[in-house]
């Protein structure tokens, strides 16, 4: 764990072990920028032109992970994240990140990272405190940037017959939907970046496009990125009963020429002053894995990786 300089911020933690680092803005933010191997690709879209910079009056994109707020909007969701943060260590190889409270919101953010002594695994905690006065609904939100050129894979609910006849139905589940599948106005079904199978959804980044975008409730625990032969994935939970923002979506996925971006959501709630919510996740970088054509290719090369 050490402050280090980063394409023009002077201070960044960075949190490394003998197999993976992670680089966190201390400057603006808290953004995780970067996500590697040692010598290894940046898993993170880095945005040249704002490398660098702080005290901008409106929100810069930049890149990497972020901490927003849903439901989406122009005032509290783009708050400007561009002044300096405070850090803490909570161990070897873990630390908080405070950054100014949010006060014209009533809102206070803190990122939490634990990184693994060996390997890649990193935990994830977006907590959301209101330090205002009035109740205050809001769901943590954690979009995390990267870089053009890969290819998403989201598994898909398990497939099970129609029942039939009536008398072949062992329950009323039989007859029920079991997947949310929540469209952005600007999808299109002709996009042919988007492939919707049997097992999995794929969707390929094209610096040629512009944006797309998908939500789904996702009980399937995992979603990954593949760019390079080096495979990202996030890991989370969904809890049943739970009230999720933009009509029930725990994931939401967003791609345009520049990168593609994978947003876990948060459950919707109504805090009280004093009270917080949080959003837990966790990554994991996986290498020299071999291009994914198929459903059977994730079956083959992805499944063995991730039931480590």
């Amino acid at each position: 764990m050490e402050v280090v300089e980063y394409r023009g911020w002077k201070n960044n933690l960075r949190l490394s072990n003998r197999d993976v680092e992670l680089i966190v803005t201390l400057d603006v933010g808290p953004r995780v920028i970067s996500y590697r191997f040692h010598g290894g690709m940046n898993v993170m879209k880095n945005y040249e032109s704002m490398m660098g910079g702080t005290d901008e009056p409106e929100w810069q994109i930049r890149g990497g992970h972020r901490f927003w707020i849903a439901p989406e909007d122009l005032t509290r969701t783009y708050f400007p994240d561009n002044r300096p943060v405070q850090w803490a260590a909570l161990g070897p190889l873990a630390a908080r990140f405070t950054p100014p409270p949010e006060t014209e919101y009533g809102i206070q953010k803190v990122m939490e990272l634990r990184l693994a002594e060996t390997g890649s695994r990193v935990e994830v905690t977006l907590r959301v405190t209101n330090i205002g006065t009035q109740p205050t609904e809001l769901a943590p939100w954690g979009p995390t940037v990267l870089a053009p050129g890969g290819m998403e894979i989201i598994p898909l609910p398990p497939k099970r017959p129609h029942p039939g006849h009536v008398r072949n139905a062992k329950s009323p589940q039989d007859f029920a939907p079991n997947q949310e599948l929540i469209l952005w106005p600007y999808f299109d079904f002709a996009d042919t970046r988007w492939t919707f199978g049997h097992k999995y959804i794929f969707l390929r980044q094209d610096v040629t496009r512009g944006p797309t975008k998908i939500g789904l409730a996702h009980r399937e625990g995992w979603v990954g990125y593949l760019h390079s032969g080096v495979l990202f994935v996030k890991r989370f939970d969904y809890r049943e009963g739970a009230v999720y923002p933009d009509r029930g979506t725990r994931y939401q996925t967003f791609t345009n020429e520049d990168m593609l971006e994978m947003e876990t959501v948060g459950e919707l709630v109504t805090l009280a002053p004093g009270q917080s919510a949080e959003l837990v996740e966790s990554w994991e970088l996986y290498r020299n894995v071999p291009p994914i054509q198929t459903e059977a290719d994730v079956d083959r090369f992805i499944l063995p990786l991730l039931a480590r």
